[in-house]
Formats: structure tokens, sequence, C-alpha cells
């Protein structure tokens, strides 16, 4: 993932703009790209699936929600960084929106990853939190997610938050997926069970269009 800064909304600003949908890892044509960051849309836009990590995007078409599942920004509290220690993984996560295709949009450094800011934040009681990252770039090299591809379920993952807390949560499900076959309701729903979701690139590179042709998919849940 690479690209562009997110240019939206803040959660904590004044007037409280949420887009209307629960993907954002690059939601063009049913894909997540993580090889470029992207900027939010005005509210009521739904994210598309064109890239999500350097170039290329993460997830494909994303599902709407309804505004009023989305989380308040009173009770929102974002993830700062994230260390998994299995794949030496040290993180800092910035929050991010969707860019004006609707992909994901990424961070600009593919050693940065990427919280979802218009779904659940920390310690929320409902809902999966989802963060994207880059496996990789031609310019930076591995990224953040190089080896989220070799997770293995029990390893454990840990974010700290604004308030200062950290939180643990152990991984339970890795999947690789084809881009035009992800399920973006199920990853970026804002019910169920809290939950986390980590997104990546994987499979074969095409180098005619420069993208992965899979998503790397890994689920966690609260210790």
């Amino acid at each position: 993932m690479s690209g562009r800064r997110p240019s939206g909304v803040s959660r904590t600003a004044g007037a409280h703009r949420y887009v209307l949908a629960a993907a954002a890892v690059a939601v063009v044509a049913g894909a997540v790209v993580f090889g470029a960051a992207a900027t939010p849309r005005a509210t009521g836009d739904r994210p598309s699936a064109a890239s999500v990590t350097g170039a290329q995007p993460l997830v494909g078409a994303a599902p709407t929600t309804q505004a009023a599942a989305l989380p308040g920004p009173e009770a929102v509290i974002a993830p700062t960084r994230l260390v998994i220690p299995a794949i030496g993984v040290d993180a800092p996560v910035v929050p991010v929106g969707v860019d004006e295709t609707g992909a994901f949009a990424a961070p600009d450094r593919v050693g940065t990853v990427g919280w979802y800011r218009y779904g659940p934040g920390l310690g929320a009681p409902a809902g999966s939190l989802v963060i994207g990252g880059h496996v990789d770039s031609a310019r930076e090299g591995p990224g953040a997610f190089f080896r989220l591809r070799r997770l293995e379920p029990g390893a454990r993952l840990q974010f700290t938050g604004t308030d200062g807390r950290t939180r643990d949560y152990t991984v339970t499900d890795r999947r690789q997926v084809p881009k035009s076959a992800i399920d973006l309701q199920a990853y970026f729903d804002t019910t169920g069970s809290p939950r986390i979701t980590l997104f990546t690139c994987g499979g074969a590179f095409d180098r005619a269009t420069r993208n992965y042709e899979d998503n790397i998919v890994v689920t966690a849940e609260p210790r």
C-alpha cells in the first residue's frame, strides 16, 4: 500500500461526517489494494474497490451500513500502535478513510498501518475494527504487513490506544482470498462480537496491472 494522505473530516471535528459504508480497504470492484493511500470521500459516498497497498486495491466493493450503526466520536478510542511479536511488527497506526475512487486510503509510508476511522475503535462493544497495511513497495521495500501471510492462529496482537491503554488480541483465523471474491460485509461489519480485521495484499503479482491478485485477511479477538 502506498499513496496519498487521507484528507477527510476527522471524527473528532465539530460537524461529524461519516462515510456510509463498512469497507475501507479498497473497494472499487471487489478488491482491496495495499500499495497506495487515499483520501476520504464526502458524506454518503461508498468506498469502491480500487487499491489499498501501494498502487493496488485492497478489497472490492464495500457494503453499505446505516449511519446510526456507526460509533459516535465521543465513544471512539483510536489505535495508535500495533505490535505483533510473532512476525516482527511494531508499527504506528494512523486514521484513514477512502479516496476519491472509493479505495481504502492506505498510509503514505509502508511501515505505517491505517485504521478505518469510520468503523469501531478499540474497546467498542461490537463490530470489526479494520486495519490495512502495505505488503511492500517498489520504492520502500517490505511493508509493515510483509509477513502477515505467515501469522498463525493463536498468535498475539497488542494495540495501544489514544487512552494510553494497551489491549491484547488473539489471532483466530488467517486466509487468502481473491480480491474479486472477498466478502466485505463480513469484514467491515459494525455489528457482532468485537474483533480485529487485518488486511494486506497477497498471492500472485500481476506485472501488467502492478497489482496483487489476492488479499491476506487475519481475524483476531480480545484475549
